[in-house]
């Protein structure tokens, strides 16, 4: 009686497939279609980051530039070891992310969750209006909110003055730009008025959720709190990450409103000076390119050590549909 084994029968060696002359022909003009790509990519960002890179090397200063010279890593030295504002300016950096980027992240939620429902009336035109500060350019907004601000005539402390009790205008008032109990929610707030971005990416997060989802739960008898935490946020988990990186970003660069409306002195009593603004101060207001440069490496490398850091938590509570 004959027995079957079962043993694997050896496939036939594939030769990998001659590349056609169609097959070339769809590469050539692919990589004719990325080239504006590909040289706008090296010529303004790969080649100037390594010129940086080389000035960080060097005591470049912009008045006597024929006077530099290479001195290696004291630069380097300098930035990491002597020059405690680099390590303050980084501190108060984060400390100003810690309250802007969740107020935030819960505010473009909020306004996303009050736009996607069925409640609400009128939702094109609130989602155009909640948007529209976006397209405003940016020191234009940032003089808006100076004078919205103001100690003296500022709307805000108008308003507050009416209340018993409250003594709003004047020297003794609410001083939002020149108290340092104030600053950080005041650039909060300023903010806060240009959250259109984050909170159009929320809402198309929202809009994809699947509804079926919501039914069985209403079924179940799920409040609307329930559903929020148990199905809302662990499905929206990839858009909160995208926003929490570009945020993220977004802050250690945080240079315009300091600047504008504070003059990037870094007042009140220094809590405005943040990393990009003492960057500035190096390079263009005390000429010291070649420091500058140092400085803004280290900012790359922290923003860089940032987001590694949140790609590896991402695995603990972001949740992709496509996983397992």
């Amino acid at each position: 009686m004959t027995t079957l084994t079962n043993t694997a029968v050896p496939r036939p060696e594939t030769k990998p497939e001659k590349r056609t002359g169609l097959v070339r022909y769809k590469q050539r003009w692919g990589l004719l279609f990325i080239s504006p790509w590909v040289i706008g990519f090296l010529l303004f960002y790969l080649l100037p980051m390594i010129a940086s890179f080389g000035f960080s090397l060097t005591d470049f200063n912009l008045a006597t530039p024929a006077e530099t010279r290479f001195i290696a890593l004291t630069n380097w030295r300098r930035a990491l070891v002597e020059d405690t504002e680099v390590i303050d300016s980084f501190i108060k950096t984060f400390k100003f992310s810690a309250i802007t980027l969740p107020a935030g992240l819960i505010f473009a939620l909020f306004l996303a969750l009050l736009l996607n429902s069925r409640h609400v009336k009128g939702k094109i035109i609130m989602r155009t209006l909640f948007y529209a500060p976006i397209v405003i350019p940016g020191v234009a907004t940032t003089l808006i909110w100076s004078g919205v601000l103001n100690e003296h005539t500022g709307w805000i402390n108008l308003f507050l003055e009416n209340i018993p009790g409250v003594q709003a205008v004047g020297v003794e008032g609410l001083r939002w730009l020149n108290d340092p109990r104030f600053i950080y929610y005041t650039y909060t707030l300023i903010g806060l008025w240009g959250i259109g971005n984050a909170m159009i990416i929320m809402l198309a997060g929202l809009q994809s959720v699947p509804t079926e989802l919501y039914e069985a739960a209403e079924i179940d008898g799920a409040s609307y709190l329930q559903k929020l935490v148990t199905i809302t946020l662990p499905l929206i988990s990839p858009v909160i990450f995208y926003n929490v990186i570009i945020g993220l970003i977004g802050l250690m660069q945080y240079f315009l409103v300091p600047f504008v409306l504070n003059g990037g002195d870094g007042s009140p009593q220094g809590t405005t000076r943040f990393i990009a603004v003492w960057f500035y101060k190096q390079s263009f207001s005390f000429f010291n390119m070649g420091y500058g440069a140092t400085i803004a490496w280290l900012i790359f490398m922290v923003a860089l050590l940032l987001t590694v850091a949140l790609f590896g938590s991402a695995r603990y509570w972001v949740y992709y549909a496509t996983e397992e």
